[in-house]
């Protein structure tokens, strides 16, 4: 796939999932107390999976590996995003995907004192962003 084709797949996805959005944001604004209980379906839609990854990907947690030791250059380059996203969606549809524990780091604070910080998985962040 060349990057022209790449960029008109990406382009279409941001413009689906910008369109569902709009019209989930209208019936809420509309009715309230309107319940949406099949939003379980956009999690697993491969335009809301590739979108999820573009934005996790440019993020600058990229290059932070969860507990499973995987960056996002890694899916990029070792196991390629087109097979991480197929996978990851059939998870997804048969509800066999459970999120990992966090990778916990303690970061310094002023004062001397430390917080902790978890780092998701790159699986999970798409996820929780799709």
């Amino acid at each position: 796939m060349n990057t022209d084709e790449l960029e008109y797949v990406l382009m279409r996805a941001e413009r689906r999932v910008l369109e569902i959005q709009t019209k989930l944001h209208r019936w809420a604004r509309d009715d309230p107390h309107r319940r949406f209980s099949d939003l379980f379906n956009f999690v697993a839609d491969p335009a809301f999976l590739l979108v999820a990854w573009v934005r996790v990907r440019g993020n600058k947690g990229a290059r932070t590996a969860g507990v499973d030791g995987e960056t996002a250059y890694y899916v990029e380059t070792v196991r390629g995003v087109g097979n991480f996203l197929d996978g990851l969606r059939s998870s997804i549809k048969d509800r066999s995907f459970g999120p990992l524990p966090v990778r916990e780091r303690m970061i310094p604070k002023a004062g001397g004192k430390k917080r902790r910080l978890g780092i998701a998985t790159v699986t999970d962040r798409v996820v929780q962003a799709s």
